[in-house]
């Protein structure tokens, strides 16, 4: 994946009802590990990396990038939104796109946060680059990323097979300013 291209980088942080989308700081680094190894939160994306092998890696500021967003809820980590441009070797219906990622802590599941928060970052990406298409892949097996997808306006372009595993690429058409 790779930048966005010409978009200021930090924004000002964005708020919702309940949440600071933010850039990551050096108190985030436990949670990013905890993120990481975590078999939870990577079921469906390949499994965790070793919790000693982050340690050891990750930088005092992990995922210190343009796109890289912590979700915060009331001061502290939660989970981060991810957006970059899909390269040119991805899926071609996905190819020089904004592709949406995610993750979150298994104790942050379940309160809506993931649509509140990537809900903010689609706004953000239609302000900073107003008529980009974006893109969400996730597996076909991970039904919470599919319900999500559809709540957040993603339709199907196709299912693919990778990773063995079926999955699933959605398009979310730029919307009109």
């Amino acid at each position: 994946m790779t930048d966005l291209g010409p978009v200021a980088w930090p924004p000002a942080p964005i708020r919702t009802e309940r949440l600071v989308l933010r850039e990551p700081e050096a108190r985030d680094r436990a949670t990013f590990i905890e993120l990481l190894a975590s078999p939870d939160v990577h079921t469906y994306l390949g499994g965790p990396r070793p919790r000693d092998e982050l340690e050891r890696e990750l930088p005092e500021v992990p995922e210190r990038w343009p796109g890289s967003f912590v979700v915060d809820l009331g001061g502290a980590m939660i989970g981060q939104i991810l957006l970059r441009r899909a390269p040119a070797h991805h899926r071609p219906a996905a190819a020089g796109k904004t592709d949406l990622g995610y993750l979150f802590l298994p104790r942050a599941w379940g309160f809506g946060y993931a649509a509140e928060s990537c809900a903010a970052a689609l706004e953000w990406v239609g302000s900073v680059l107003p008529g980009e298409p974006v893109v969400l892949a996730t597996q076909t097996a991970n039904a919470g990323s599919m319900r999500l997808a559809a709540k957040l306006g993603f339709t199907e372009v196709e299912r693919f097979r990778a990773w063995d595993a079926d999955q699933w690429l959605g398009l979310r058409a730029p919307v009109a300013p």
